[in-house]
């Protein structure tokens, strides 16, 4: 997410529009992660290691090591208020259509799936189409908040978010 932004940003694109991308580009990732998982049998963990080492040769391809976003440049933290009002007016609206989507059907079929797949399975419904939809939402959220990140420091690394991810991985571990 941030990688797209930095370079959509640079590009003269729509700040609104950039995030948007994002979004899109990071569902396209936790489909491909599901697909792995699920259609060709590869653990969850590794599956999602698979996705992020892809991820991080694309975003060096995309986005270079470093790319620095000039202050000139439009984010939606310049275009309106505050960073804390922008930052919790994101969430908020974030917060209300997860919390829509998880008391529709497929919500509760996702939400069932990590609980008791068995009971999915019961339902006549196919597991593996409900965990890639959990894992296209996921990173969709995930690119989502990089986006935020690179707007707010107006900076993309090749770096960002290793720390976070290690520390994923040894709490999974």
């Amino acid at each position: 997410g941030a990688a797209i932004t930095a370079v959509l940003l640079v590009k003269g694109m729509n700040p609104f529009l950039v995030l948007v991308a994002a979004l899109l580009v990071g569902a396209a990732a936790g489909l491909v992660t599901g697909v792995i998982h699920v259609k060709f049998g590869v653990r969850d963990l590794l599956a999602g290691i698979i996705t992020m080492t892809a991820l991080f040769s694309i975003n060096l391809q995309i986005a270079g090591s470093n790319l620095a976003v000039e202050r000139a440049i439009g984010t939606i933290y310049t275009l309106m208020m505050r960073k804390f009002v922008v930052s919790l007016l994101v969430a908020m609206i974030f917060k209300f259509i997860l919390d829509w989507y998880l008391k529709t059907k497929s919500g509760m079929l996702l939400r069932a799936v990590g609980d008791n797949s068995t009971l999915v399975t019961t339902l006549a419904k196919d597991k593996g189409i409900v965990k890639i939809i959990g894992l296209t939402v996921a990173n969709a959220l995930v690119a989502f908040s990089g986006a935020l990140v690179c707007m707010e420091q107006r900076a993309f690394s090749s770096t960002m978010g290793t720390g976070q991810m290690v520390f994923g991985l040894a709490a999974v571990i």
